[in-house]
């Protein structure tokens, strides 16, 4: 049986530690801020990637370097015989599609997984292969079951605030200070490739029953329906807002009293620099087979 290792990026909220203790390697992010790089969770924590992004300095997103990533990988096929790759959502960077072109180089022994996850969703993914690992899969069946598997996901975002939206171009200065004017709460919706807007909400509280209905819909249209012998992950994200994070939480739990929530965690800083803090996000995942 061959040995098959897990690599992921930061993007999966998956920290260094947690990493270690999982025995899966994460790929820090780069951030260029004010001209200078960093890379998230190794010369960047959460709270400094706030508080530059409330002292309005330039933050842009990159992706791991080819030479990070071969680098990685040679090291890593020292021990093992393949690789599972899982980068963030080839929709929303450049770096699933990067990893995929150098895996060409490795003979097979390096599979790419372009399941369009982000976030808690693309933890999931990861401790899916790491499920399929124990199992006896292979690095490529591994690909094949979490790419058949991409679309059995969703993700819903209360915005805060339209400020960062606005920044990066993906509302319109007229739409953002309308907006803001009216005090909405956008909520929006990654789902495959896109990060979209899904609807808009007067108030957080009004934001937070939109998205539960939006994980119940799926769950009932998308996801074979509501019942203790569908397992669904259930996951709560947020930027910045923890407490109010972990509040939610208990609704959520008190709705969906048969599914588990696996994880309250920091939405990625890749997520983060688009939306600004104070969001919100619930996030389904069906579970393999």
């Amino acid at each position: 049986m061959s040995k098959v290792v897990v690599v992921t990026d930061s993007n999966s909220g998956i920290t260094q530690a947690q990493a270690k203790e999982l025995g899966i390697r994460v790929l820090p992010m780069p951030f260029m801020i004010d001209g200078d790089t960093y890379f998230e969770e190794i010369t960047l924590s959460q709270d400094e990637f706030y508080q530059k992004l409330a002292q309005k300095a330039d933050i842009s997103t990159s992706q791991p370097s080819p030479d990070s990533i071969m680098a990685l990988w040679d090291e890593l096929l020292k021990e093992y015989d393949e690789i599972v790759h899982i980068p963030m959502s080839s929709g929303l960077s450049g770096s699933c599609q990067t990893a995929a072109m150098l895996a060409q180089d490795y003979e097979g022994r390096v599979h790419v997984v372009n399941n369009q996850r982000i976030s808690v969703t693309q933890k999931r993914a990861a401790f899916d292969a790491l499920e399929l690992i124990k199992e006896g899969k292979s690095g490529s069946e591994i690909k094949e079951i979490l790419e058949k598997d991409k679309f059995n996901s969703s993700i819903y975002i209360m915005i805060d605030t339209l400020y960062y939206l606005k920044k990066g171009g993906r509302v319109t200065p007229a739409a953002a200070a309308l907006g803001t004017l009216l005090r909405i709460k956008p909520v929006l919706q990654i789902q495959g490739e896109k990060l979209d807007a899904f609807a808009k909400a007067r108030t957080v509280n009004q934001a937070k029953s939109i998205m539960i209905n939006a994980i119940k819909s799926d769950i009932e249209k998308r996801f074979g329906g509501i019942s203790p012998d569908n397992q669904i992950y259930l996951a709560i994200a947020h930027t910045q807002n923890e407490e109010a994070a972990y509040a939610f939480k208990q609704e959520v739990q008190e709705q969906f009293p048969d599914y588990p929530i696996f994880a309250v965690d920091p939405l990625s800083l890749s997520v983060s620099c688009h939306i600004g803090p104070g969001s919100l996000a619930i996030t389904c995942c069906k579970k393999l087979r």
